[in-house]
């Protein structure tokens, strides 16, 4: 089993698309057996996807610094919160956990959390795919973004193409679980 860390929004959003793609994914994630590693509320599109692999009968692992604990409303009813002093070790601690990265929509704190991923990535710290569910379009400026600075020389060619971007959560998976079969 790999565990899938998945960086997303503690709200759902205005558009309903966003809302339907999370337990998608989280159902998908479960029934190939994969795990769940986020950022642990019980709210939001993180709520809608931890319950959907929980229903699907996966493993759901919640990480959550205790200050935010009751202000994100953590979810206690996964297979495991853990519990840590603050965002540093909660982002260590989520990257620790997990075998693969994924972005859905979300703010400022996906955003953050999953570069953070990815420049990890970039400096050798370790090997594992990220991806990018780009959910009614939500992320293609950002792609776009990506891809001119690859165009302007700030990017190379090669990080960008490490970030796989799909809009269908089985097509993403397929393409992660891809490149997770070269490295383990």
């Amino acid at each position: 089993m790999s565990r899938f860390c998945i960086y997303l929004g503690s709200r759902e959003g205005r558009d309903p698309q966003f809302l339907e793609a999370a337990p998608r994914l989280g159902t998908e994630l479960a029934q190939r057996g994969h795990g769940l590693v986020y950022g642990g509320a019980r709210v939001g599109l993180m709520g809608s996807l931890a319950d959907a692999v929980m229903a699907a009968g996966g493993e759901a692992i919640g990480v959550m610094p205790d200050h935010l604990v009751e202000r994100e409303q953590a979810h206690h009813g996964l297979t495991e919160l853990v519990r840590v002093r603050n965002m540093h070790e909660r982002k260590a601690s989520m990257a620790a956990h997990a075998d693969a990265f994924i972005m859905l929509p979300g703010g400022i704190g996906t955003l953050e959390e999953f570069f953070e991923a990815w420049t990890w990535r970039y400096l050798g710290l370790h090997d594992k795919p990220i991806g990018v569910l780009d959910t009614a379009g939500f992320y293609a400026p950002l792609l776009a973004f990506l891809d001119n600075t690859v165009e302007h020389g700030f990017l190379n060619g090669r990080t960008r193409a490490e970030l796989v971007d799909a809009t269908e959560p089985a097509e993403l998976l397929d393409a992660l679980e891809r490149r997770l079969a070269t490295i383990g």
